[in-house]
């Protein structure tokens, strides 16, 4: 049995890494390649590069890019045998563009996940997983791209009531997504502070302070990341502050999952709030700061 679920984005990355700066329409070299994506297939191989068992929830077509998508997966340790294999739906993927002055554009094409909804849940419902007599209580990684509806039934129905449940928005576009889960009794939210003040309608300029806002909405938990400036962890109960380490951005997609990820871990091994923030901080930093192999 899986210690962590994933469930949401199963997909190909393609990312094209410009040498230097660049402008909008500039034309620029570099570098172009492929890699499995997708926030919830992120998060999984980070989390099993902390040693824990992870099992993906999501939808992955029945083509030759499936095929190879599922083998990478196993290739990296992640359990898919529950995973959904459509014949009709093609396997998702995201197009990005990164520069040194950030990520200058995105597409990510997550339809299949989208229109596969609540089918991806069912090994949580049918017994392979879970059930609504035994519901899932271990961790669950839970990312934005699955549609607002899905989210709110999510959110609504009690499938997560018993776990401990981490959500990712998967991108400032997708964050209002989350309204849903401001209330949810046991739902920590990892957001950057773009993304925070999304969810809130505000214009905070401090992690501090939009966590603060978000625990007035109601939010059980947040982890809200500012670029190079301080990081906070807050609940109703918890508040600590993280600066992270100061390294030269060589890469961002990825980033926030692999903070996400490494929270997670550190929290799974005991480790105490301002510790395990520490730790994600220092995971993140190092995984910008170097080219993929």
């Amino acid at each position: 049995m899986p210690e962590v679920l994933a469930v949401g984005s199963v997909l190909w990355d393609v990312i094209g890494i410009a040498g230097g700066k660049m402008a909008l329409a500039a034309d620029v070299p570099g570098r172009i390649r492929r890699q499995p994506g997708g926030v919830a297939m992120n998060i999984a191989t980070a989390l099993a590069g902390h040693g824990l068992g992870v099992a993906l929830l999501s939808v992955v077509g029945r083509d030759s890019e499936g095929d190879a998508l599922i083998r990478a997966a196993v290739a990296r340790g992640l359990i898919t045998r529950y995973l959904l294999r459509s014949d009709d739906l093609p396997t998702d993927r995201y197009i990005a563009i990164e520069a040194e002055n950030g990520l200058i554009a995105a597409i990510a094409d997550a339809h299949s996940l989208e229109q596969a909804g609540s089918a991806i849940l069912a090994p949580l419902l049918d017994g392979r997983l879970a059930s609504a007599e035994n519901p899932w209580r271990g961790m669950v990684a839970l990312d934005g791209n699955l549609t607002t509806a899905m989210l709110s039934e999510i959110a609504s129905a009690g499938l997560f009531d018993h776990a401990d449940l981490r959500i990712a928005p998967a991108s400032p576009g997708k964050a209002s997504r989350l309204g849903g889960f401001l209330g949810h009794a046991r739902a920590t939210i990892y957001l950057n502070l773009h993304e925070a003040n999304i969810l809130t309608g505000g214009d905070f300029h401090t992690s501090q302070a939009a966590a603060q806002a978000l625990l007035g909405f109601g939010l059980y938990r947040v982890a809200v990341t500012n670029g190079p400036a301080p990081a906070t962890i807050a609940s109703a109960v918890e508040f600590a502050d993280a600066t992270p380490p100061a390294v030269r951005v060589l890469r961002l997609t990825g980033a926030g999952d692999c903070f996400m990820a490494a929270h997670m871990a550190a929290e799974h091994r005991g480790m105490a709030t301002e510790a395990a923030l520490h730790s994600a901080l220092g995971a993140a930093a190092e995984f910008i700061s170097h080219e993929e192999p």
